[in-house]
């Protein structure tokens, strides 16, 4: 068992990471910045070390002090949680070669998933479904561009290989606007991610948002915990998640799950990681991997009793998955609303001192957060400061569950988002199910 690790992250996945190496008996430091002196886990962990100052390039983003950490404390491994370095092959790599352990999958295959486009062809060679497109980097040839374009059919979207986040795409619906599309994306390509290769894909316009849960080890065993739908979302930014997807049937699942698995053992994936597809029409067609823990990893948690950062953290030490396949059932239903502190209807951050906060309760409640009376929420990092899930027997028992929990959760000193939770949670359509990806923006009139 790893017996020490670098906790490189903040807030409240920081503070969830704590506690599930509370439970193996391993030893923690927490790696922080000099505003989050105060924060949970800072003071819970076995050991603080300071990494900077506030602005996240000058502390969780500082390859050589988080690395510096590890050693001074003796550390075995570096968790990076999800966001900052999570998904940085470069940072993988040095951990490594600092004889650390980097709790996520290697440095190659977070590159080769990293690279839209690398990503794509593996997939396809795994026998994963994916959106009809390009099939690789458009080139310069202007008159090819065009012919791929019209194989493809209108509308279609142009993607920056190495974007994400919802940066680095632009929808073309016609033929005449498809070589200043792709010019003005590949210069923003390369101003924002420093590569301006860009390919084509088709364009679906009601799509919903799927993805699969995996886990895969070191000894060739990889399996799924199902999907979550993450289909409300506010500029490519999820801002409700549940588990399982509406409409989406076991057998479906079965199917969908043994793909994305197969697809891990395929590429040698180690660790915790999640297929993301866009699904319409009863179709699924692969986006993205993102290789580490999910913000929304909890609801899959809810439905299916595993601890998904434990599970992490065993197979970093090298220990084969305690369960198999078949071990997976899913048990009723969860929602989770990010509450993040901002403005609910201009979306501006509102840092500042949250005064008093009290946390929601009941049966099937679960919130993950790093708040407390009295915390100062910093300007200098994302605005979540919370997850709030609901989990019921049934979706309609978690619905209600959730609504009743919005109501009792409360913040004070700061504007917060519950108010559009609160309505989104009552809105008809999601009540409903299956809302597609743009449903939201619409609704906001974005």
């Amino acid at each position: 068992m790893l017996d020490k690790i670098v906790i490189a992250n903040r807030g409240e996945i920081a503070l969830r990471i704590l506690r599930a190496c509370s439970e193996l008996g391993i030893k923690t430091v927490a790696a922080h910045s000099t505003v989050d002196r105060e924060l949970k886990h800072v003071l819970l962990a076995d050991e603080a070390v300071c990494i900077g100052p506030g602005p996240s390039a000058e502390s969780y983003l500082n390859i050589p002090a988080l690395i510096s950490a590890a050693e001074v404390t003796d550390a075995v491994a570096i968790h990076p949680g999800y966001g900052f370095l999570s998904e940085n092959a470069d940072f993988a790599e040095r951990v490594e070669q600092s004889g650390f352990t980097f709790i996520g999958p290697k440095a190659e295959t977070i590159r080769l998933m990293g690279d839209k486009v690398s990503a794509i062809k593996a997939m396809k060679k795994a026998g994963v479904p994916c959106v009809p497109g390009s099939d690789g980097p458009l080139d310069d040839d202007a008159n090819n561009n065009i012919e791929i374009a019209r194989k493809v059919g209108y509308p279609i979207i142009i993607k920056a290989s190495g974007g994400g986040g919802g940066r680095g795409m632009r929808v073309v619906h016609s033929e005449s606007n498809l070589l200043n599309a792709i010019s003005l994306t590949k210069s923003e390509a390369a101003a924002a991610f420093g590569n301006d290769v860009v390919y084509i894909e088709k364009y679906l316009e009601t799509p919903r948002h799927v993805e699969f849960q995996v886990l895969s080890d070191t000894h060739g065993n990889a399996i799924h915990l199902g999907e979550r739908d993450c289909s409300m979302q506010r500029r490519h930014q999820k801002v409700i998640e549940e588990a399982p997807a509406p409409g989406i049937t076991q057998k479906i699942r079965n199917k969908m799950g043994k793909v994305c698995a197969e697809a891990c053992r395929k590429i040698g994936y180690r660790g915790a990681g999640t297929f993301e597809f866009l699904y319409q029409d009863g179709k699924f067609y692969f986006i993205e991997m993102n290789t580490r823990v999910q913000v929304e990893h909890p609801v899959t948690e809810m439905i299916t009793g595993v601890d998904i950062i434990r599970e992490q953290l065993l197979i970093a030490a090298g220990e084969p998955l305690s369960m198999k396949q078949d071990d997976i059932k899913i048990n009723g239903h969860a929602i989770e609303c990010r509450i993040n502190a901002e403005d609910p209807e201009t979306f501006m951050p509102c840092p500042g001192r949250i005064t008093e906060f009290h946390a929601p309760g009941g049966p099937g409640i679960r919130m993950d957060t790093h708040i407390y009376d009295n915390y100062m929420v910093p300007p200098h990092y994302d605005s979540m400061i919370g997850k709030l899930i609901a989990h019921g027997n049934t979706r309609e028992s978690a619905l209600k569950r959730m609504r009743t929990a919005l109501l009792e959760i409360y913040i004070e000193g700061i504007k917060t988002n519950i108010p559009l939770q609160q309505k989104l949670i009552d809105d008809s359509a999601f009540q409903t199910g299956g809302t597609n990806i743009h449903y939201l923006e619409r609704k906001l009139g974005l």
